[in-house]
């Protein structure tokens, strides 16, 4: 349980740093060069948008590799559970009823 946890507090980081790089980046392609000024004078425009986009994809896949082992750590502490194979368990025994008796006929008039 202590792990699911560890694992939990990580995806919850994660997931906001996911957030925080998304909202900086501009869906036309400026983000965050576009602010530092809009021609390529400055040095490390060109490095930021490709930081941005590296890190956005680095994020993205730690997230989906954090919650697949997360979800493994939650299964196997459920390890007292035991799976009863269909032949282990005995059938239960269900008595058949006897046949009712007829009953007397009645003359027909």
């Amino acid at each position: 349980m202590i792990m699911f946890s560890i694992f939990l507090v990580l995806i919850v980081i994660v997931c906001f740093l996911l957030i925080v790089v998304i909202m900086v980046q501009n869906p036309k392609g400026g983000g965050l060069s576009s602010t530092l000024g809009g021609s390529q004078q400055m040095g490390g425009v060109q490095k930021t948008t490709d930081f941005l986009d590296k890190s956005t994809w680095t994020l993205g896949i730690l997230l989906i590799v954090l919650i697949m082992f997360s979800s493994l750590s939650f299964n196997s502490g459920n390890s007292d559970i035991k799976i009863l194979d269909d032949k282990q368990i005995a059938p239960a025994k269900t008595e058949v009823p006897a046949p009712a008796t007829p009953a007397a006929e009645v003359p027909a008039k």
